[in-house]
């Protein structure tokens, strides 16, 4: 005898189904998580490379990176695997998906320290090089200097009251809107450089450039090499390509929304580049933003277009913050909670990793004051490996048996390229730092 209805247990209530992702919002996703805060830097690499090596080290590592996504993907698609993590483990074991997960986790969590430091140099300013030079901050030059406009305070203020209610989004697509707006102010940002670097060439008021390096001796050579990291850092978003792929109707059309993704940003990073160099020469910043301050002009029209241009893209970089945590966050929960349900269906744990990471990375911008040296670090180790040292392994251990001769070849030559170019990259620092020490 069936129990009357009103003992029939209850049904899980019916939730709608999820609208699939579109190409267009993945190439949205994609561009904001490949700009981040590589554009303030791109500048500094002309200024160490030159015009004509940066803009084909710029071409060379877009083309490396294509052809890296598509070696992933498609590797993905054979496999069983949704996660870059777990098609490292599909190769090679355990070791593979700890590699990547402990990669994903250096290279994010130092993205958005970044993110935060650039944030608080627009808002509070910071200290020069060794000469001690100031550059004011947006509020500084506003209302002067107080307690409550200080560096520490106004990373707090955004971290608080703009990106802890973005980080809550438990769908990467849900951040699709916010990626067009960071894209556009990216855009607005690069728009108003470029204004301004034609404005000086007009007046002729154009600093000195060099179309290439100035190579003095043999450690000045491979002083070179230290920018390379950079770049790579600029192009490295392989940590976001499955969790927007697979949002997608189709996954595969992942590498349409790439391609146009990265000819965007080339094209953005060529511009920046060359009418940055052309606006502030050899007194760039590692951080372009801090070189727009009231000492770059001395009419209000022209400090006014200085507040534009660092505003929009201290907004931008905010909503580029929670793309790139959101990864992170998974990454971190893979690897802490292999076995545990999924992420989003434990409150408790998802808002404790969330506020455990805003709470680091505000800390860390506090304690480290320059992001040439994150992107160094992060570009010849973490980015390096999840950018092309890992896509080029997968290819050659080949577990599906899928790769033909070119892949292998393409995949050699990559990796070799990496890890000579991130080696160099590392002794030349250590060695730099040694002789500054001593």
């Amino acid at each position: 005898m069936s129990p009357p209805p009103e003992h029939v247990p209850l049904l899980p209530e019916m939730k709608p189904p999820i609208k699939p992702a579109s190409v267009s919002g993945a190439v949205f996703n994609v561009s904001t998580s490949i700009i981040g805060a590589g554009i303030m830097s791109i500048p500094f690499t002309l200024k160490v490379l030159g015009i004509i090596p940066a803009v084909v080290l710029i071409m060379l590592v877009a083309f490396m990176t294509d052809l890296s996504v598509e070696l992933l993907l498609r590797f993905t698609h054979s496999g069983n695997s949704t996660t870059y993590a777990g098609v490292m483990k599909e190769s090679f074991g355990s070791i593979g998906s700890v590699a990547t997960q402990i990669c994903v986790m250096i290279t994010n969590l130092g993205c958005l320290i970044m993110y935060l430091i650039i944030i608080g140099d627009v808002l509070s300013g910071n200290k020069g090089g060794g000469g001690g030079e100031v550059h004011l901050g947006v509020l500084q030059q506003w209302f002067g200097n107080h307690w409550w406009n200080s560096r520490e305070f106004s990373i707090l203020f955004t971290v608080v009251f703009i990106l802890f209610s973005l980080v809550l989004y438990e769908r990467v697509d849900s951040l699709r809107f916010s990626s067009f707006v960071s894209v556009v102010l990216a855009v607005v940002f690069v728009g108003i450089s470029t204004v301004m670097a034609v404005m000086a060439i007009v007046e002729g008021k154009t600093k000195r450039t060099r179309l290439v390096p100035e190579v003095e001796d043999e450690t000045s050579f491979f002083e070179l090499f230290t920018a390379v990291p950079v770049i790579v850092t600029a192009f490295t978003f392989h940590f976001n390509v499955h969790p927007i792929s697979f949002e997608l109707r189709n996954s595969r059309n992942m590498m349409t929304a790439v391609r146009v993704a990265l000819i965007l940003c080339a094209i953005i990073y060529f511009t920046i580049g060359i009418f940055g160099y052309l606006l502030f020469g050899d007194s760039l910043m590692s951080d372009i933003l801090t070189n727009f301050d009231q000492t770059f002009g001395s009419s209000t029209g022209a400090n006014l277009l200085n507040d534009i241009v660092r505003l929009s893209y201290a907004f931008h970089l905010m909503l580029v913050y929670p793309l790139l945590n959101f990864s992170l966050r998974s990454n971190i929960n893979e690897l802490l909670f292999p076995n545990r349900p999924t992420l989003a269906s434990d409150t408790k744990r998802f808002f404790t990793i969330t506020m455990a990471l805003l709470l680091f990375s505000y800390l860390a911008a506090i304690a480290f004051p320059n992001i040439w040296s994150i992107f160094q670090f992060m570009g010849s180790t973490s980015a390096a490996c999840l950018a092309f040292i890992f896509p080029g392994a997968i290819a050659l251990r080949d577990v599906n048996g899928i790769s033909t001769k070119k892949d292998k070849m393409v995949a050699s030559t990559m990796v070799s390229l990496a890890v000579v170019t991130s080696i160099i990259a590392i002794a030349t620092n250590i060695n730099k730092a040694l002789n500054n020490k001593f």
